[in-house]
This record gives structure tokens, C-alpha cells and sequence, in this order.
């Protein structure tokens, strides 16, 4: 599978989506908005919840 994205722009998308959404990111709702960002999420990242750990802990 091809990446269009790096795994800090990955993350960096993450941390802003956070920041905005002030809660937390459901897969559902965030596969349905951006389908690309959790398409290289979880090429990167074992499953969606590591992939926000990941992002709020760096």
C-alpha cells in the first residue's frame, strides 16, 4: 500500500483534529470526514485509539 502522507503529518493531523474537536475522535466520524488520514493512520499504527495515543503523547 502506497502512503500519501508521513507519520508525523499523520500525527500532526491528529493532534490539530483533537485540539479542535476538543474530544475525542471516533473512527466512525473521522473515516466518513477524512478517509485519508485514517487510511495512513492505520498503515502506520496497529489500530485508530494507538494512533491518538501516539499523537496526544508526542
Amino acid at each position: 500500500m502506497e502512503t500519501s502522507m508521513s507519520v508525523e503529518e499523520v500525527m500532526n493531523q491528529i493532534s490539530k483534529l483533537m485540539q479542535k474537536e476538543g474530544q475525542q475522535l471516533r473512527k466512525k466520524q473521522v473515516k466518513k470526514s477524512n478517509p485519508e488520514l485514517m487510511k495512513n493512520a492505520l498503515y502506520y499504527f496497529p489500530s485508530w485509539e494507538t494512533a491518538i495515543e501516539q499523537s496526544v503523547g508526542s
